[in-house]
């Protein structure tokens, strides 16, 4: 039988280099692997379009989506984490002394307001620094990939032509999220930023997601053992990267606070950081109702065959 053949998009990155090199395959699916640059262009394409049969794409974009009827459904594979402290600049000069003093002002965000960064950038300023979100407004440089989403009325695009770091370096704008800034008055919000979100890890567990993996509705359908299949191939890579120990400097880190896999797919052990930002969109106004957990990955039995990492049994929902 000839095998189904996955058109996929997703970045040449640690945990996917076995299955780009073609150690890992998801049998007896294969993989045609397409490289998209920046992966942003694949996650508006897949958005828009239905373009992929497999897909990385933004968490956040991927909750609206889903409370949009896109037709794709996720896998509990969560291939980018990180922390978001140090995503919020500011510029020196224009009084911030403290994240409350953003209250009443104008602060940027990198293309649209659910760009994943931003909401968890945001979250930690409400969560962290008691910032009221409602009382900022936010200024966007780009649409958004749902196209059918509208955000809050305190959410404003940026004029024409306007550039968000020239805005910053400038002091129109007194802060902005997800930007690069080369420019003496521009400096981090938060002192220290990465020792912060380390921090946030030891103290409350926060470590947040923000790429997962789609796989069109259609497919999932008419294929009942894709799911587990693509889910154990992307699993098993990722347990290679993990069990080389030659780790990213961010993984080392979290395997050295928490004693555990730094890149846990599943869904139950990444339960209460899929809950924080369920949190998060529903209080920023990206959700309007709180989606049911379960629901927003695929049913399937758990990859059986190879090697299953503890942190990652019973990952798919059954």
């Amino acid at each position: 039988m000839t095998p189904v053949r996955l058109h996929t998009a997703t970045r040449t990155q640690p945990a996917t280099l076995a299955l780009k090199d073609g150690r890992i395959t998801p049998e007896p699916f294969v993989f045609e692997l397409e490289e998209v640059e920046p992966i942003t262009r694949a996650f508006r394409r897949m958005v828009r379009e239905n373009a992929y049969d497999v897909c990385e794409l933004a968490v956040t974009t991927y909750l609206a989506a889903k409370e949009h009827g896109k037709p794709f459904t996720a896998l509990p594979i969560f291939l980018v984490r990180g922390f978001h402290h140090g995503a919020i600049l500011v510029n020196r000069k224009a009084g911030i002394r403290t994240p409350k003093d953003l209250e009443g002002r104008r602060v940027g965000v990198n293309r649209g307001y659910t760009v994943t960064t931003g909401v968890w950038a945001r979250g930690i300023l409400a969560d962290e620094y008691g910032v009221e979100l409602g009382r900022v407004t936010w200024v966007l440089s780009g649409d958004e990939h749902v196209a059918e989403y509208r955000p809050p009325a305190n959410v404003v695009p940026a004029g024409e032509g306007e550039d968000l770091g020239e805005l910053l370096a400038s002091g129109e704008l007194v802060a902005a999220i997800g930007v690069a800034v080369d420019h003496p008055d521009v400096v981090p919000l938060i002192p220290d930023a990465a020792e912060a979100g380390f921090e946030a890890l030891r103290s409350r567990g926060h470590y947040p997601i923000n790429h997962v993996v789609v796989v069109r509705d259609e497919l999932l359908a008419a294929n009942p053992g894709l799911a587990a299949a693509v889910f154990g191939a992307f699993e098993r890579a990722k347990d290679l990267y993990v069990d080389e120990g030659n780790l990213e400097p961010l993984h080392r880190r979290v395997a050295e606070i928490t004693g555990r896999d730094p890149l846990p797919y599943g869904v139950e052990p990444n339960r209460a950081a899929l809950d924080e930002l369920i949190r998060h969109a529903l209080e920023q106004g990206i959700l309007a109702d709180p989606p049911d957990l379960e629901r927003l990955f695929a049913s399937s039995r758990p990859y059986a065959e190879g090697r299953t990492s503890p942190a990652s049994e019973g990952a798919l929902c059954s």
